[in-house]
C-alpha cells in the first residue's frame, strides 16, 4: 500500500512518567511500553480521546495531522485513502455512526416564532404546561352508548412524559452495560427505549412497560413472550443510515448471552436481509401488523420503521392504511454501529424534508389521525425536538445524543468492537468502563434540561401544549432555503 501520514498525531510531553494508564485504557494498541519508556503509534491512534482524559499528569494531546496529499478540487484526500485502502484489502468500506458529509441540515436553517405584545408569552415556572404525548391510531370522533355515556374507543396507545424516546440499538451492537442504562433512564423518565432487532436480555424484562421489541427479517430473539413484555411492537423495515440494506452483526460478536438472546449458534454470523421476505405489499405489511395484534391480543400499538427516502410520503400513506398505529422515520443522519460508507454518505434523504412531506401528505388525504409520527437521525438537541414536532411530529427519537451522555466521543469505530468506552463493544474489560448507573444519571439529566428548554421555547411561542405545537409550522421560519426548500417544508421565510 501507498504509504499515507497518519490521520491523527499523538503528542507526549515531558510531564508523562510512564505510568502505563494510557497503555492500558487503549484497546487500539496506540500507546506501548517499551524500553523503560511509553511509545505512541499514530497510525492507530482514532482520537477517541480516552488516553487524554484519563492522563493523571495531563502529559496527552491528540490533534489533527497537517500532512495532507496534495490539494485538489475533485480529488479529496478522504477519496485518495479510501481508494488506497479498498486497492489494499479488495472490501467493503465499513463505517460508524451517522453521516459526516457536509449536507445542508435544515433544522440550522429554521427559526422559532416568538411572541410579543398581541400574543403574549407564557412563564413555564408559573404556569402550566404540558409536554405528556400519546402515540397511536386516534378515533375519528367521539362515540357514546344510548345513555350518553362515553365509549372507549381509543387503541391502544405509548404514553410519554416527554416527546423523546431511545433508538433502537441491539444487544450486541452495544453493550449489556449501555442497555442497562438506557432501560433505567427510560423507566425513570417515563418514556421508552427500544431494543433494535436483537432481542431482549432476561434481566430487562423487568423494564417492559418502558421497552419497544422490534421485529426485523432476521426475527432474532422474537418468540411470544417477547412481545408481550413490551409497551410496543416495531417493525423495522429501514433504518437512515443503509436505507435498502439489512444488518449484520458478526460471528465473532454473537457470544454468551448474546446468542442466547439472539437465540442462534455462538459464532454465527446474524444477518438479517434488506427484505422482509413476507412483506412485498402494503398488503402483506397489514398481514404482519394483524399478526402481531392477534399475538398480542390488541394490547400493543404497532410501528413501523422505515428510512426517509424520495418516495417517503407515498410509503407512510400506505403505512397508514395497513393497521399501524405509529411510523417511525428515520433520516439519512441516523446512525449505525456499522454501515456501508458509500449507503451511508450518499442514500437517504434529511429526515426534516421527509417529515414535513409526509404530515402534508398525511393530512391532505384526511388520515392524519390514523398514525402517529416518531423522526430521528440526528436530533442534537431541544431546539431539534421542537422544530420537528412543528414540523409534523409527534415525537422524536434519539441515539448518538444519548450515547453521546453515557461518553461516547464519536470516534466512528464501533464497528471494530473495541470501543474505549464501553458502549460499542462485548469485550467484558471494557464493558466495565461504564458504570449503568452513573448513565442512566447522565441520561435523566439530559432529558430535564432538554425538556426544560423546550417548555421555555413553547412558553416563548406563547403555546402550552406539546399538542398545540405539532404541525403548527406558523411558529417556523426559513432562513438561506430556496423556494422549493420552503415550499417542502411548508414555512414562510424569515422576514415574512
Amino acid at each position: 500500500m501507498p504509504y499515507v501520514y497518519n490521520e491523527y498525531e499523538i503528542i507526549r510531553s515531558p510531564a508523562c512518567n510512564s505510568c502505563r494508564v494510557c497503555e492500558k485504557q487503549c484497546s487500539y494498541g496506540a500507546h506501548v511500553y517499551r524500553d523503560g519508556k511509553m511509545r505512541s503509534y499514530d497510525d492507530k491512534c482514532v482520537n477517541c480521546h480516552r488516553c487524554v482524559e484519563l492522563c493523571p499528569k495531563r502529559a496527552l494531546k491528540i490533534v489533527k495531522s497537517n500532512m495532507s496529499l496534495r490539494e485538489n478540487a475533485n480529488w479529496s484526500e478522504a477519496n485518495i485513502r479510501e481508494i488506497f485502502k479498498q486497492a489494499e484489502t479488495g472490501g467493503v468500506l465499513l463505517s460508524s455512526m451517522g453521516c459526516p458529509v457536509k449536507y445542508p441540515v435544515y433544522f440550522d436553517r429554521l427559526l422559532l416564532n416568538a411572541s410579543q405584545v398581541t400574543n403574549p408569552s407564557i412563564d413555564p415556572l408559573r404556569e402550566p404546561m404540558e409536554t405528556v404525548v400519546y402515540l397511536g391510531s386516534r378515533p375519528k370522533a367521539i362515540e357514546r352508548d344510548g345513555r350518553g355515556n362515553l365509549i372507549n374507543n381509543l387503541k391502544p396507545q405509548l404514553k410519554l412524559n416527554i416527546p423523546i424516546v431511545f433508538s433502537a440499538m441491539s444487544y450486541g451492537s452495544i453493550s449489556y452495560n449501555a442497555h442497562a442504562a438506557l432501560a433505567q433512564a427510560a423507566q425513570e423518565l417515563g418514556i421508552m427505549y427500544n431494543t433494535g432487532e436483537g432481542g431482549l436480555h432476561d434481566d430487562f424484562y423487568k423494564y417492559g412497560k418502558n421497552t419497544i421489541v422490534q421485529v426485523a427479517s432476521g426475527r432474532f430473539g422474537v418468540h411470544k413472550d417477547y412481545l408481550e413484555n413490551s409497551a410496543a411492537i416495531e417493525i423495522k423495515i429501514g433504518q437512515g443510515a443503509k436505507p435498502g440494506i439489512g444488518g449484520h452483526l458478526p460471528g465473532s460478536k454473537i457470544i454468551g448471552e448474546i446468542s442466547k438472546t439472539r437465540m442462534i449458534p455462538e459464532g454465527s454470523a446474524a444477518i438479517s436481509p434488506a427484505p422482509h421476505h413476507d412483506i412485498y405489499s402494503i398488503e402483506d405489511l397489514r398481514q404482519l401488523v394483524l399478526s402481531l395484534k392477534e399475538a398480542t391480543s390488541y394490547t400493543k400499538p404497532i410501528i413501523v420503521k422505515v428510512a426517509a427516502v424520495h418516495n417517503i410520503s407515498a410509503v407512510a400513506s400506505g403505512i397508514a392504511r395497513s393497521g399501524a398505529d405509529i411510523i417511525a422515520i428515520d433520516g439519512f443522519r441516523g446512525g449505525t454501529g456499522a454501515a456501508p460508507t458509500r449507503i451511508r454518505d450518499n442514500v437517504g434523504i434529511p429526515v426534516e424534508l421527509a417529515l414535513a412531506s409526509v404530515d402534508k401528505r398525511l393530512r391532505d388525504e384526511g388520515i392524519r389521525d390514523n398514525i402517529s409520527i416518531i423522526v430521528s437521525g440526528s436530533i442534537r438537541g431541544s431546539a431539534d425536538v421542537v422544530k420537528a414536532i412543528a414540523l409534523g411530529a409527534d415525537a422524536v427519537s434519539i441515539g448518538t445524543a444519548a450515547l453521546i451522555a453515557l461518553g461516547c466521543h464519536v470516534c466512528r469505530r464501533c464497528h471494530t468492537g473495541k470501543c474505549n468506552w464501553g458502549i460499542a463493544t462485548q469485550v467484558p474489560e471494557l464493558v466495565s468502563r461504564l458504570n449503568p448507573d452513573r448513565g442512566k444519571t447522565r441520561l435523566v439529566n439530559l432529558l430535564k434540561a432538554w425538556e426544560h428548554e423546550i417548555k421555555e421555547m413553547m412558553g416563548g411561542m406563547g403555546i402550552n401544549s406539546i399538542e398545540a405545537l405539532r404541525g403548527n409550522r406558523l411558529m417556523l421560519r426559513g432562513v438561506g432555503l430556496n423556494l422549493k426548500e420552503l415550499d417542502i417544508l411548508g414555512v414562510k421565510h424569515a422576514g415574512e
